[in-house]
């Protein structure tokens, strides 16, 4: 945690229990099942416990020291306990909820020993924590509830899957083949947002079922077990049919499409108890989830690209959420823009769409800040129509629609007014739909009718009153009030006069909660007026601030003043609750409105961030995906560029069919590789989103799917070595990615033996060339790899290799100084040296331990055998290598050179004196050079 705790001792809120009620809790607190994930919490109204195992976990995560705990009760009964603030559970609350996903959230209710559940939460329901999650924060992403069927056949796994977003009120469903990595389940989890997962309860835990706990595992996902029984398909278009907006037969024939996924649905249904609460009966969507439909992301993608804030951003830059996110609305287009870098777009109509959109605001900047304006005065309207729906809205929540609902003719004269290239497309995909929703018989009757029943004058005072004129009942309550004021007023000049005492100066008129309307005045006046005070009135309280008292008829018009009042409220309350559900038979057209409004608001966020930044972003030409190159000219990491003191050098990187497909790139370490690869990822990502890209010029042939390996941490946590979990990355790669995806690939290989990595890398290579055929972008340190792009022009058909070309990120080494200066250019040809001992020398190595590793490294240059292999290739631009040789020519020079070496060895030099050792020597030397005529491999030596 962030909190700096320091002190705390004498913040802790004191656990203040006699012996007798610490006795009834502690024969409760055993009687509660064992549930290792769960974190309870026992409100006991000014602060809460927890005790057992969860103190000791809240005292070290949270206090960050054992001695908050207390020890309830005594002897081998005793209890740890800690105590915890109000403000110090929201803490903890949101940490458990929002960015764990190892705890359950329970909170108890009762006093001694009858406790009850009061509420409880998981990461994927967190609906009973709202109002303490996001008291004081916007709602930045919905959570979603995934269940999985898992159904294995000779073919493969078809997965069943359901899930339901409980914040957006969305069920849905989905079946699927999968391989034994579970890349398809993976792509689900991350599109969907997934934050809980359920599967059957499985005893002997499979091979696939532990695989499938490290997909979730990765994916951030809490796993939660459920019986078998719970996956049924029983009833469930009946429960469905009362839960789904719509007829029953829609529901029936979606249901029937699929084979495994109903009863996933169903286990989800229970689970969340959604048929309990009949606030959710017909308010809920049941959609189809096609995973073809969208980009396909793993987990490994999302953290290479960095597409999602992380707890260890320096700042909000970091990321590209970060980065993207200008939008002006109170957490509706946060929330789209999260779903939207999830769920990348495949339809070049649907990314153009978008595209047109950030284009025309882009070009306009006064329609672009107009908009803006009018936006930011827009709430929530997602979140408050949710608690309409949910029956905890109050006034407040009402009048906030309200005041979103009368920005809507500015937005929509906004819009009108452009009359730019894309003006009738506006026009009919928003101005259309927003003259709809604003009809008479909608937003307008829903304004008219907050215009009648809110008094809007007092809400400056941050008061939500029921206009008092709405109601006859009301308005006759009202008068009497005002009446029964007049008549205290009029007692209040009426007493000063009596007392000869100057109103409001000296005799004062106050009302409290205690004594309710009373007469105060300073003790300075007292001695004045106190034999009146003794026998005409009742002195109620003598304080500093003065003397309070009454007389019969003040307090007779105080309590009928305040019995007038109490009936006003009583009366207010029944009201608020009739206009509450009045409004939230507006919850469909609002429903539509915030889609509208946060899409617009996304596609706004984009045309900012294009036209602000200090090098302007362009729009990118968009073709399918079996057609057209990928072309970035001039690109750049929107990331990278957006930090302070960076200058960022563009670079192009042209993907062509058959002739630079498959990009192997070398060069230095911290000469800009990995950014050079991700960028391209990130630009592709953003594009295919409907953003603008950070390149003079772009053109970009639709992926299905971006697979990114760019560093393995380690997961020794989970039994998985760095090299293991290189390699399962790899293997999903090699089984999930097709022609129409792209591969971005950084150090493969460098976990094991040169050799083996080596060999490893050589081969992944091969198979993406020639099987996977998808654009890749494949940084390495392995300069033997750019052996790959000369097979090009083999004459050799099985071994043909089309469409590799090498690259490297140039350095610069002045040959006095032996400075490295990095040049961050990425340039056609294979990089011609290795840096790394100049790196060490940046990093301040020892002189000695430098000119030892120059020393090593030289020796192993000359006589490594891939460095006599593969050193030298044919004529290649940029590169020092001049000869490949054919392996026949090395084999047959290998055995003439081991023949020389072992004649060498065999000759007795201990009994032979200086000449007749040099002579025969010279033999040697010459027969090698006789051989080495006919054989280019032995001239090395």
């Amino acid at each position: 945690m962030d909190e700096n705790f320091d002190g705390f001792n004498d913040k802790l809120p004191e656990l203040k229990l006699d012996s007798k009620q610490a006795q009834g809790f502690l024969s409760f607190f055993k009687t509660l099942p064992h549930d290792p994930r769960a974190i309870r919490f026992f409100d006991r109204r000014d602060y809460y416990t927890a005790h057992g195992e969860n103190a000791t976990f809240i005292a070290k995560t949270y206090y960050h020291t054992t001695t908050a705990l207390r020890q309830l009760g005594s002897g081998s009964n005793a209890l740890s306990s800690v105590s915890v603030s109000r403000n110090m559970f929201e803490t903890i609350a949101r940490d458990l909820l929002l960015e764990r996903t190892d705890h359950t959230l329970e909170v108890y209710e009762g006093s001694s020993s009858n406790w009850q559940l009061a509420k409880s939460g998981t990461p994927g329901n967190i609906g009973s924590f709202e109002d303490v999650l996001f008291a004081n924060s916007e709602m930045q992403d919905s959570p979603a509830v995934v269940a999985l069927s898992l159904n294995f056949r000779e073919n493969g796994c078809t997965i069943g899957l359901g899930f339901v977003d409980l914040t957006k009120r969305l069920l849905g469903m989905a079946e699927f083949l999968d391989d034994s990595h579970f890349t398809n389940v993976e792509s689900a989890l991350v599109g969907l947002g997934c934050k809980e997962c359920l599967v059957p309860i499985e005893r002997g835990k499979s091979i696939e079922y532990k695989m499938l706990c490290d997909v979730l595992t990765k994916c951030g996902v809490m796993l939660t077990e459920r019986k078998k029984s719970e996956f049924k398909t029983r009833d469930l278009v009946q429960d469905l049919g009362r839960l789904v907006k719509g007829s029953i037969e829609a529901v029936q024939d979606l249901v029937s499409g699929f084979e495994f996924a109903p009863g996933a649905l169903g286990a989800l249904l229970s689970y969340a108890e959604l048929l309990a609460d009949e606030s959710n009966y017909e308010n809920y969507t049941l959609r189809r989830y096609n995973l073809d439909s969208y980009m396909r992301l793993d987990s490994a993608a999302m953290r290479a690209l960095n597409i999602l804030e992380s707890k260890t951003d320096a700042n909000k830059n970091f990321s590209l959420f970060g980065l993207m996110n200008r939008t002006c609305t109170a957490g509706m287009g946060k929330r789209l823009l999260h779903m939207w870098l999830k769920q990348p777009l495949l339809d070049v109509n649907d990314i153009n769409s978008r595209l047109d959109v950030v284009q025309a605001f882009v070009e306009d900047t006064v329609l672009r800040q107009d908009l803006r304006q009018h936006l930011k005065r827009i709430s929530d309207i997602e979140r408050l129509v949710h608690n309409l729906q949910k029956g905890k809205a109050g006034l407040q929540h009402v009048v906030k629609l309200y005041q979103s609902s009368i920005r809507l003719p500015y937005i929509k004269s906004a819009l009108d007014r452009y009359d730019g290239q894309f003006s009738s497309m506006m026009k009919s995909r928003y101005l259309k739909d927003l003259e709809l929703l604003t009809g008479a018989d909608r937003l307008n009757k829903f304004i008219e009718l907050v215009e009648i029943c809110v008094d809007l004058d007092h809400l400056e005072n941050g008061e939500y009153m029921i206009s008092s004129s709405y109601d006859t009942t009301l308005t006759g309550l009202k008068e009497q009030q005002e009446l029964l004021e007049s008549q205290i007023h009029d007692l209040h000049k009426q007493t000063a006069i009596d007392l000869d005492l100057p109103v409001d100066k000296a005799l004062k008129l106050d009302k409290g909660t205690q004594f309710g309307h009373v007469f105060r005045i300073t003790k300075k006046e007292e001695p004045k007026i106190r034999t009146k005070l003794n026998t005409q009135f009742i002195v109620l309280e003598t304080r500093k601030d003065g003397v309070k008292f009454t007389n019969t008829k003040l307090k007779k018009l105080g309590d009928k003043y305040q019995q007038i009042l109490e009936e006003y409220k009583s009366y207010q309350k029944q009201l608020v609750v009739k206009v509450v559900g009045i409004s939230a038979s507006f919850s469909e057209v609002f429903e539509s409105l915030a889609e509208l409004i946060s899409e617009l608001d996304v596609l706004l966020s984009f045309a900012d961030l294009a036209s602000s930044c200090p090098t302007p972003y362009t729009r990118p030409d968009i073709t399918s995906s079996d057609e057209g190159d990928i072309i970035l000219e001039g690109s750049r990491h929107p990331c990278v560029e957006a930090q302070d003191w960076v200058n960022f050098i563009p670079n192009d990187c042209k993907l062509i069919r058959g002739k630079s497909w498959f990009q192997i790139i070398t060069g230095p370490n911290m000469g800009g590789k990995s950014t050079f690869i991700r960028q391209v990822g990130v630009n592709i990502l953003m594009a295919q989103v409907g953003c603008f890209v950070p390149c003079d010029k772009a053109s970009i042939s639709v992926r299905d799917c971006i697979f990114a390996r760019v560093g393995a941490g380690d997961c020794q946590l989970r039994g998985v070595s760095t090299f293991m979990q290189e390699m399962l990355e790899t293997s999903s790669i090699l089984k999930g990615a097709t022609d129409k995806s792209l591969i971005i690939i950084d150090e493969l290989g460098r976990g094991t033996s040169t050799y083996d990595g080596f060999g490893l890398a050589w081969a992944i290579c091969e198979h993406i060339v020639d099987v996977i055929k998808a654009p890749t972008l494949f940084a390495t340190h392995f300069h033997e790899l750019t052996a790959l792009a000369d097979e090009n022009g083999s004459n050799d058909t099985h071994k043909q290799i089309v469409g590799v070309a090498n690259y490297h990120v140039s350095a610069h080494i002045d040959a006095s100084t032996r400075k490295l200066t990095m040049l961050y250019k990425v340039e056609p040809g294979a990089c011609d040296q290795s840096f790394g001992i100049h790196v060490a020398e940046f990093a301040n190595f020892p002189e000695s331990v430098v000119a030892l590793a120059r020393e090593k490294a030289a020796e192993l240059e000359d006589f490594s055998p891939s460095a006599l292999s593969l050193m030298e290739s044919t004529e290649e631009v940029g590169s020092k290598r001049k000869r490949v040789f054919e392996a026949d020519e090395m084999s047959k020079g290998a055995v003439k050179a081991r023949q020389i070496l072992e004649a060498f060895v065999a000759l007795p030099l201990e009994t032979m004196d200086k000449t007749q050792a040099w002579q025969e020597v010279r033999k040697l030397k010459d027969n090698l050079e006789k051989d080495a005529q006919h054989c280019h491999w032995l001239q090395k030596f």
